[in-house]
């Protein structure tokens, strides 16, 4: 009678589809419905049975996934972001909670929890729970395997029975939420530049990413290819490792051979622990994938499962660490094949192979794989000897052997917890010999494709990013040869720009002297009109056009998504093919020491987005000189908008160069122009605290910056930009008052202080001049460095400079030890030698100032004292061996105890007296 009201309910609403219908079925009554649908599958018929089985299970399960998904998002107070979605600036304001390592107390803690652990780098970030009180009469959550062993027979017209089988209740405020359902309700509430920001840093953890979004809300799962295109990975090729066998590349570009791992109906094992273990070398197991036996793992998946994890193994040349000689991508299906069928085909279309973990084989689930009879795709089933069907299992797999292609060494027997080691080395051996034989190379852009064809929506294909990288490739399409391109369509810059800066700078020399001789002002001012007019007789090229166009868009978004793509493009076109190895994973950039040609790059500059905006910065520069000698009436103005589009630039996040790269020189007017229009755009919110990092390159001074505030500072390549450059963070409204600023302003030094160990010269002089600046302008100065007596003699030289003015920022050392990560902490004797800088250099720079008195102790100098901690030991920043390394966890508590200290400083005023953004134009200009 049940079945047959339920037939006429479909039929009387001229419904085909259970899942239409299912609104109206009672809670009580919804599994007794999926046993129908069950039903009606065991009569189904024809080779396209499997589909319309699947249509029905999604549909029906999307009805009951879409109250699901709001009461989650509910329950994790992201409700309000669906509309307007969260943005990667609202998640890297500074707040009270920036200032100590809290705990979630409620729900709606935990995706700001969680957000705060992934830009910290933290490895403990998917371990986010709650500080709960233990009711006495709590107990204690059963494992899945221990659920999978109980087998209920029951009636479906029996009320008692169909309430056992519904579907679990949510998480209340007391339970703990699945780590993969926070994942999937933060990405799903965040815009694509958070979304990227979200997948970026997991990379950086080591932890697999979510290759397929599933949104039942809305009826369609996202691929996420936007989200991965901004990560970038090293390895080796093998063998050996020598000139040509270190490559760096995208992974969304680079292609791969993938092996899928999928779940068909019920597993006594787990994907995800097997994968794990195949990905570890040796005895070191690292949690890439979340799996049950975790924190939380046992925690039911309320709206994750259809969720699709990619992660990668990546060789480092040594033998006897790599698992595999060439780049391999694994991938993961959470939920069962059957309720994902449109997940499991994209998988089938697009791996080498794939491993299907099941424990029972039935006629369901042998007309899903019969219909795979057309697909050149390995199948590799993983079983277990004591559960299951054991005679049934067998029948269904003799039937599959010529539908598959397969053979009795693709069904493998896994005994839950004896004998792993053997079983792992038996799957990798077997994708050992899928790799040796000719198989698929796919990249993730060739799986988007994929998946566009199964009509999976593609975050990439909306039209604002379709647009912006249009306009990109109308760009680089052109760049054949970057230094030719930047001859021919960044005119503005080499030798014009050189001999006009060196003529300000002589100028800006003059006004300071005692009795400067007229006639050379004079001479100097005509010169530099000269090179000015010629500057300005140009007009921008038609390269320098398209990219004004390109961030003038009044869409944030297409803006947003248009500098992005410029990164990914110059960078592709236009940075040479690393061939020679990194001397660290934190660095490819040369040694430092030994001085350097004033004239000289210290390493090849690629062509970078910097270029463009310096191209603005010098018509904006030329136009405003002719202005200021009345050599062009203002109205003629035609550039005086660039530094209104610069300002906006900065405020979305973007590092701006504040000294050019290529002259180590400040283009003054260009600067103090874009403040003034960022002062005009904060409006009232104008206080600011000026925080700067300088040290060698390599000392990994990018890479704290970018750990501790989630900035985009470049850091890891070979060819990184050499300006110095500044990123704004915002204070959040409700805490500005107490910190005592509204905006933090960042400056990293870049590849600026060279750690030349000559003391005389030009380079030197240059190097102690920037260094004056960048921390005269500072009210907190972070030294970074890679040894105890690293401290350069221009950093020195600066000291004593400052000192003169009563400037003296709040300083910060920092020694980053890039090598050994078992060291905990600095010892006593290496305190004590940081305090004493090198005799022969403290000399050199006392005796370049004229101090009669030779130099002093740098403790007295910088008002450094240890037990004060101005001086910090910051742990190795690698867990393992690199690239399959992971952020330690102690790189990461230590960043955030620095982090915690210098807003400590700020709040409490110890980092001299903050600014407005006036009072820093002034400083700019007299600095």
């Amino acid at each position: 009678n049940y079945f047959l009201r339920i037939e006429v309910e479909l039929l009387g609403k001229g419904h085909s589809d259970l899942g239409e219908v299912a609104p109206e079925i009672k809670a009580s009554e919804r599994r007794t419905a999926v046993a129908i649908a069950d039903l009606e599958w065991r009569e189904m018929e024809g080779d396209d049975c499997e589909f319309r089985y699947g249509a029905l299970m999604s549909s029906f399960l999307s009805t009951v996934e879409r109250s699901r998904l709001q009461e989650m998002l509910s329950l994790l107070g992201l409700e309000m972001y669906q509309v307007q979605k969260l943005s990667l600036q609202d998640s890297l304001q500074i707040s009270f909670d920036s200032m100590k390592n809290w705990a979630p107390q409620v729900p709606k803690d935990l995706p700001w929890n969680f957000l705060r652990k992934l830009q910290a780098l933290n490895a403990d970030a998917r371990n986010t729970t709650m500080v709960l009180d233990v009711l006495p009469d709590a107990r204690p959550v059963e494992k899945e395997s221990q659920m999978e062993e109980e087998i209920i027979y029951w009636d479906p017209a029996d009320d008692l029975a169909a309430d056992i089988y519904s579907f679990s209740e949510l998480p209340t405020p007391d339970t703990p939420v699945n780590p993969l359902d926070l994942l999937c309700a933060l990405l799903i509430s965040s815009d694509s530049f958070l979304q990227q920001e979200i997948v970026l840093k997991m990379a950086l953890c080591q932890f697999a990413l979510p290759l397929v979004l599933p949104d039942s809300e809305n009826h369609y799962h996202t691929f996420l290819l936007w989200a991965m295109r901004g990560i970038v990975r090293t390895w080796w090729s093998q063998p050996p490792r020598g000139v040509g066998s270190f490559r760096e590349d995208s992974v969304v570009l680079s292609r791969a051979p993938a092996f899928a791992f999928v779940r068909m109906d019920v597993s006594s094992n787990s994907k995800s622990q097997l994968l794990n273990a195949v990905l570890s070398p040796g005895h070191r197991q690292w949690d890439c994938f979340w799996h049950r036996d975790l924190n939380l793992g046992t925690n039911a998946r309320e709206i994750s499962d259809g969720l699709v994890e990619i992660s990668w193994f990546f060789p480092s040349g040594r033998e006897d660490l790599d698992i595999f000689p060439e780049p391999v991508t694994f991938l993961n299906l959470r939920g069962d094949i059957g309720s994902h069928w449109l997940q499991f085909k994209l998988l089938t279309e697009i791996s080498s192979a794939v491993f299907i973990l099941t424990d029972n084989i039935s006629k369901k689930e042998y007309k899903l794989l019969y219909s795979m009879k057309e697909s050149t795709t390995k199948y590799y089933f993983i079983l277990s000897p004591y559960r299951g069907k054991r005679n049934t299992n067998l029948r269904f797999l003799n039937k599959l052997i010529p539908v598959l292609k397969i053979d009795h060494s693709h069904v493998l027997v896994k005994v839950s917890s004896t004998d792993s080691d053997s079983f792992v080395k038996r799957i990798r051996a077997i994708v050992g010999n899928v790799l040796r034989a000719p198989c698929r190379r796919v990249s993730v852009e060739d799986m988007a494709h994929a998946a566009r064809k199964l009509g999976l929506k593609v975050d990439e294909d909306c039209e604002e990013c379709q647009k912006a990288k249009d306009r990109m490739e109308r760009i680089t399409r052109k760049i054949k040869d970057s230094d030719a391109y930047r001859r021919d369509e960044l005119r503005l810059q080499g030798d014009p720009w050189r001999k006009a800066a060196q003529v300000e700078k002589e100028f800006c020399q003059l006004q300071w002297a005692v009795d400067p001789p007229e006639k050379h002002r004079a001479e100097l001012r005509r010169r530099l009109l000269e090179l000015r007019m010629q500057q300005n007789s140009h007009d921008p090229s038609s390269g320098v056009q398209e990219f004004i166009s390109g961030i003038s868009s009044p869409s944030l978004s297409e803006k947003q998504y248009f500098l992005r793509w410029m990164e990914w493009g110059l960078a592709r076109v236009a940075q040479p093919r690393l061939r020679q190895p990194p001397e660290t994973l934190l660095t490819l950039r040369p040694k430092h020491g030994g001085a350097t040609d004033l004239g000289e790059p210290l390493w090849p500059e690629p062509l970078g987005v910097e270029h463009f905006l310096r191209e603005m910065g010098q018509f904006y520069e030329a136009e405003s000189c002719l202005v200021e000698a009345g050599r062009l009436p203002a109205g003629q103005r035609r550039f005086a908008h660039f530094p209104g589009l610069a300002s906006e630039l900065l405020l979305t996040g973007l590092p701006l160069e504040l000294i050019d790269g290529s002259t180590l020189s400040m283009p003054v007017r260009w600067v103090t122009g874009l403040l003034k229009e960022l002062h005009v755009r904060l409006e009232r919110r104008s206080r600011l605290v000026v925080l700067s990092a300088l040290g060698v390159p390599g000392t990994g001074k990018s890479t704290l910056l970018n750990t501790m505030f989630g900035l985009r500072f470049a850091t890891g390549k070979s060819c990184s930009p050499r300006g110095a450059f500044m990123q704004l963070i915002t204070v959040a409204e409700g805490f500005s008052q107490d910190l005592g600023c509204d905006h933090i302003l960042v400056i990293d030094s870049g590849g600026l202080i060279g750690g030349a160990l000559t003391s005389a010269g030009d380079r030197f002089e240059l190097e102690a001049s920037l260094a004056t600046l960048l921390m005269g302008l500072s009210n907190v100065t972070v030294i970074s460095l890679a040894e105890t007596k690293d401290i350069p003699a221009a950093i020195l030289h600066a000291f004593l400079r400052l000192e003169k003015t009563g400037h003296m920022p709040n300083y910060q050392f920092v020694y980053q030890n890039l090598h050994d990560v078992s060291v905990a902490g600095p010892r006593p004797r290496d305190k004590r030698q940081l305090l004493d800088p090198p005799g022969d250099l403290s000399r050199a720079a006392a005796q370049m100032e004229k101090q009669s008195d030779g130099f002093r102790a740098l403790a007295g100098l910088a008002f450094c004292d240890p037990e004060k901690q101005h001086i910090w030991h910051i742990p190795g920043l690698w867990h393992g061996a690199p690239p399959m390394a992971a952020v330690s966890l102690a790189y990461s508590e230590a960043i955030f105890e620095l982090k915690r200290c210098l807003l400590e400083n700020i709040r409490n005023g110890l980092s001299n007296q903050n600014k407005n953004i006036q009072q820093l134009i002034e400083l700019v200009r007299r600095l």
